[in-house]
């Protein structure tokens, strides 16, 4: 009996564990199916994105490259590229170059403070904060015509403002301010500073107090601190931040073109007139190729930007 036993052990054995071996194989096959479920749902989510990108960012940007190179008659060309190199192009990238940097850095010099003051006279939670990140995230969009009939209705030649100085003081504001480059920056500035602020503030969140209390405690004085510590950890970030502002002002239109809509100072109110130029056809390719440069312009300084967000996330 008991060789009987041992020959039959195997075999209890074998059919024991067989189905202990079937077991996981079985549990497993519900997660795998609700890691399938959880993936498609992921892409069914994200595919309105992709389509809606692929509609208004793609598309549009792929029709101004090939048309950068297509000639009036359907030919493949580089004609259209030599007008870059005109005097006027030349002057309206750089007036566009000039008031986008300009802006640009007003816009996060000032924000940049604002942030700063914002999170050492706050709590986190408080309402004052609150309610200017909600009127910064505002005002940040308040941009184009309405932004443009705002400072005319201040401001301009009848403006509420300009006729409020001439009575109280007898002055008169120029009249043609607005429609000057240190008017159109002032005007840019308005939706910069807002926008830094948004940016910039997650940013000053990040450095804790504990740090500047233990320079302190190490002897350290506060031109240290900034140097050593604070400093090269906002400095990527302030960069970036300057970058964004920088595109966001090289690429906009709406409000040059109510401000100045006789002139083609800026590189986007040259497209405006090239697209609206029906006597030389040749004029649609030119207003290509001026988009296509902005396309390159933008590209480069938003590589840049992410290069040095990269560089900012190694201190986290």
């Amino acid at each position: 009996m008991t060789a009987t036993m041992y020959q039959e052990s195997p075999a209890v054995a074998g059919m024991s564990h067989a189905p202990a071996a079937a077991g996981p194989s079985a549990s497993s096959q519900p997660s795998i199916t609700a890691r399938h479920r959880k993936q498609l749902g992921t892409f069914a989510v994200s595919m309105p994105f992709f389509a809606y990108t692929a509609c208004f960012l793609l598309a549009p940007t792929l029709i101004v490259i090939f048309g950068a190179f297509q000639s009036s008659q359907g030919g493949f060309t580089i004609t259209n590229f030599r007008k870059l190199v005109e005097p006027n192009t030349i002057s309206a990238f750089a007036t566009s170059l000039l008031v986008s940097f300009t802006s640009a850095l007003i816009g996060a010099i000032v924000g940049a403070a604002a942030a700063y003051a914002l999170t050492i006279g706050t709590q986190p939670n408080g309402m004052l904060r609150r309610v200017i990140s909600a009127m910064s995230s505002v005002l940040a969009q308040f941009g184009g015509v309405m932004l443009a009939f705002a400072f005319i209705a201040t401001i301009g030649i009848n403006g509420v403002g300009t006729m409020l100085i001439r009575q109280l003081t007898g002055q008169t504001v120029n009249p043609n301010w607005l429609s000057s480059l240190p008017g159109l920056v002032t005007v840019y500035s308005y939706f910069q500073i807002p926008l830094m602020i948004i940016i910039f503030l997650p940013a000053v969140d990040s450095i804790r107090p504990q740090w500047r209390e233990a320079t302190e405690n190490l002897g350290g004085t506060t031109w240290q601190y900034w140097t050593k510590i604070a400093g090269p950890m906002l400095l990527p970030r302030f960069i970036s931040a300057l970058l964004l502002l920088f595109a966001n002002a090289f690429s906009a239109y709406a409000t040059a073109a109510a401000l100045f809509s006789q002139r083609s100072i800026l590189v986007p109110l040259m497209i405006q007139g090239a697209m609206r130029n029906e006597m030389d056809p040749n004029q649609q390719g030119f207003a290509q190729v001026l988009a296509f440069a902005m396309i390159v312009v933008v590209a480069i300084v938003m590589l840049l930007s992410h290069a040095l967000e990269k560089r900012a996330g190694r201190w986290q």
